[in-house]
């Protein structure tokens, strides 16, 4: 029995900094692994792995021509990672406005900036 499912999620996909900047070197335009393993130190094998990741999350489509394979940047799965992160940007954007009102007027109240350090750091059990 098969599933429609992948087999590896956006978030799985994405957590790799080698498979991010193949996201980014394959935004431009489509390339064969010959191409973009010379990007990368590392084996051809290596970068089809991880190219085979991405593929497995929906990330890049391959194509062959002739007999090589094509790989190119497929953005619409990344809107699922978009949406996920829209959720906590507005914390983002509370913290920087308190941090900028803590510098423009030098007022350090804490019930409504909070301490300069908490502004940029999580908060830790003491």
């Amino acid at each position: 029995m098969t599933s429609a499912s992948p087999r590896h999620d956006v978030f799985q996909a994405i957590a790799d900094p080698t498979r991010r900047e193949l996201l980014k070197l394959l935004g431009d335009q489509e390339m064969p692994v010959t191409v973009i393993s010379g990007h990368f130190p590392m084996t051809r094998t290596a970068v089809s792995k991880h190219l085979r990741i991405l593929a497995d999350a929906g990330l890049v489509k391959e194509r062959k021509v002739g007999r090589e394979t094509r790989y190119r940047l497929e953005p619409e799965p990344l809107l699922e990672l978009k949406r996920w992160l829209s959720y906590y940007e507005r914390y983002w954007e509370n913290k920087m406005g308190a941090l900028k009102r803590l510098v423009e007027t030098g007022d350090n109240d804490e019930e409504q900036a909070g301490s300069p350090l908490e502004l940029i750091e999580p908060e830790t059990n003491k």
